[in-house]
């Protein structure tokens, strides 16, 4: 049994270590998006290149998150965990001395992969290593202080930008590497999926026979993978890439290649399936979406955070290239949401477990669509206190409303020895979903490829962009209401109860627990 208490010195070490190696991934998904326009302008580069700078970084971690907890469940999740941080911090350096703007997307990518060890990683570590009396005081600390960095991220990408330069948005990671890695050597205890040995207390037997894999992988047998569905996942990745490429370059690149992409991505998408089909212990079990509310609730989710992800795509970019601020004043400004989601998500949970999840799912979503709607307010001279900060607050209660709904209710969804693989398969959703709206959404709104650099062409298709991500939420809304019902009440309970990630739902780890609503 892990018998680690949160009071002694080890607990602290180990929770300054996860804490860490979570806000390295954090601070990144933030901050990157104020940088742009600078990044445009010191690279040379064209839209199609800032897409990139986004969205190679989600792809490699969508595409491999669902395999990352599974490693550490098999090889040792300190052992993955360091490798991750590592990773993560030499990619970052790649990126703080990128010369031109295709090293930086490569290195994005790498970026990637590093997160997709890591972001697991970190809550399977504590929930790994403490004694079960403080595992939930441990977890609630270590998602309010991941909550907190979230919420510095932007000021300090800003901050940054504008002083020492955006390289340093990638460089500022190196030091957290220095400090996590020897620190989780020294402090943190290795442990894996094993199965439990006889003998052993009965609340670890119950912990093992109802884990998942970390977070995302497995069907909650309890033991690690034998096979690794590597197939599956690059299968996946290759899928989600072509169909990138193909939205990406539609607006400038050759038709025949364009469209060749696109044909191969869905020719990718229909292998991934055909793969964890006949898979023995698959990445992605696509019986988990037998369950309907499970299927409805992930629709929803692709919903609202395609959403997301479009709006802090481009409204960072249009408070620059539009209304005119710093890069410190665009990352200031839309620090309310986190802030709001770090005051209040707790209770939005407890308020969505009395009268179920089903209003929280739809107005919530339909508040962030009015939200968006108000953005269009935002335009050359924008004034924070009355264009910016009333749409920015309405869309921060509005993913108040539906964030710990929408993780709990995924819990609720399935069996609770696959918790663990539901919220990695959520997880993931969501950030395939903001991939895909990073890059439709130029697309969609006639956005050329240089754009950014006018303030005119881009307020332009900046308003029609809040209107389309506007009509998107609502469909959120719609199918939530129509799909969504009160879950049993012997169901999984999120562990995470402070969240302040605004691009995606809370990973949850393999610790599973029965308890009475």
């Amino acid at each position: 049994m892990p018998d680690v208490r949160l009071a002694s010195p080890q607990g602290k070490w180990i929770l300054l270590t996860t804490v860490l190696g979570s806000s390295m991934a954090l601070l990144d998904s933030t901050v990157v998006n104020v940088a742009l326009p600078r990044i445009g302008r010191d690279l040379d580069a064209d839209l199609a290149a800032l897409q990139w700078t986004v969205n190679a970084y989600l792809l490699t971690l969508a595409g491999l998150i669902l395999l990352g907890g599974s490693l550490g469940d098999h090889y040792g999740r300190r052992k993955v965990f360091v490798v991750g941080v590592v990773w993560f911090a030499a990619a970052s350096l790649l990126c703080g001395i990128a010369p031109n703007a295709g090293v930086l997307v490569a290195a994005r990518a790498l970026q990637g992969v590093g997160g997709a060890l890591l972001t697991p990683g970190s809550l399977a570590l504590i929930q790994a290593s403490f004694h079960p009396e403080d595992r939930g005081r441990a977890v609630g600390l270590w998602s309010g202080f991941g909550g907190m960095g979230a919420a510095v991220g932007p000021f300090l990408g800003g901050w940054l930008v504008d002083g020492p330069g955006w390289r340093w948005v990638f460089l500022l990671n190196v030091p957290l590497a220095v400090v996590c890695v020897p620190v989780a050597l020294r402090h943190v205890p290795e442990s894996d999926g094993r199965p439990v040995r006889s003998g052993a207390s009965a609340s670890t037997a119950e912990s093992a026979a109802e884990s998942g894999t970390g977070s995302g992988g497995g069907r909650g047998t309890g033991r690690p993978h034998e096979r690794f569905d590597v197939l599956g996942a690059f299968l996946g990745a290759l899928a989600l890439a072509l169909v990138t490429y193909a939205l990406i370059e539609a607006r400038s690149g050759p038709v025949g290649v364009v469209t060749g992409a696109a044909v191969a991505g869905l020719v990718a998408g229909v292998a991934f399936v055909a793969v964890e089909r006949r898979h023995p212990d698959p990445m992605l079990p696509l019986d988990i979406f037998a369950s309907r509310q499970f299927t409805a609730v992930n629709l929803v989710t692709l919903c609202v955070y395609a959403a997301f992800g479009g709006f802090f795509f481009l409204s960072a970019v249009q408070l620059q290239v539009v209304a005119g601020w710093s890069a410190l004043g665009a990352g200031t400004a839309l620090l309310p949401t986190t802030v709001l989601m770090l005051l209040l998500s707790a209770r939005s949970g407890e308020l969505a477990e009395h009268i179920g999840p089903r209003i929280p799912l739809t107005v919530g979503p339909l508040l962030c669509a009015a939200g968006m709607l108000l953005m269009l307010r935002v335009g050359p001279g924008a004034s924070y206190a009355t264009d910016v900060l009333p749409a920015v607050l309405v869309l921060g209660f509005g993913m108040v409303a539906l964030v710990a709904p929408l993780t709990a209710t995924v819990l609720a969804s399935v069996d609770v020895t696959r918790a663990g693989v539901a919220s990695g398969v959520n997880n993931a959703a969501a950030r395939a979903a903001g991939l895909v709206a990073v890059a439709a959404l130029p697309l969609l709104t006639g956005m050329s490829s240089e754009a950014y650099r006018s303030a005119t062409a881009f307020d332009e298709a900046f308003q029609r962009a809040m209107v389309l991500c506007a009509g998107v939420l609502v469909v959120g809304a719609v199918v939530a209401f129509a799909t969504v019902r009160r879950p049993a009440p012997d169901c999984r309970r999120p562990e995470c109860r402070t969240h302040g990630s605004v691009l995606a739902p809370p990973l949850e780890g393999e610790r599973t627990k029965r308890r009475l609503a």
